[in-house]
Parts: C-alpha cells; structure tokens; sequence
C-alpha cells in the first residue's frame, strides 16, 4: 500500500514529505521527546503544513542539523506564543 502512494507522488511532493520527516525526526532528538510527541506538537501548531511544506525550497538547502534545530525553536516559539 505505502509503495503504491510513493509511487504516485510526483517527486517534488515525496521531497516535501521527506524533508518533513528529517525535520520531525531531527527536532525530537534536540527536544528530547519522542518522533510521534514532535508531530503531534508539529500538528497541532499547524507548522507542518505552514512551515515545513510550505517553505520547502528555502528549507531543503539547509543541513538536517540546522534543519532540526530551526524546527525545534520555531514550535518552541509557535507555544510559547500561545
């Protein structure tokens, strides 16, 4: 089943979602919480959708350590502002 969405997606989309994942994966190991805790922090602040797939082109150019990093203190920043 997953292998027949992969398959489907252009390869722009399947970019954007994987650089999502290093995003969610990264940030809960500078955050110290789980992958699943991050995105659902990451949901719930709608930073997935307005922030990791909506500004792909700038954010794919970075390293995964700037990636995580940068991920990790704009949820902590999007809750804090709450």
């Amino acid at each position: 089943m997953l292998k027949n969405i992969i398959h489907n997606m252009d390869t722009k989309e399947y970019r954007r979602i994987h650089l999502a994942i290093l995003a969610i994966e990264g940030g809960a190991k500078v955050m110290h919480i789980s992958n699943k805790e991050m995105y659902k922090r990451l949901k719930k602040q709608g930073l997935i959708h307005n922030f990791l797939l909506r500004y792909y082109d700038e954010l794919h150019t970075q390293s995964k350590e700037w990636l995580a990093e940068t991920t990790a203190e704009t949820l902590t920043n999007w809750e804090a502002a709450q």
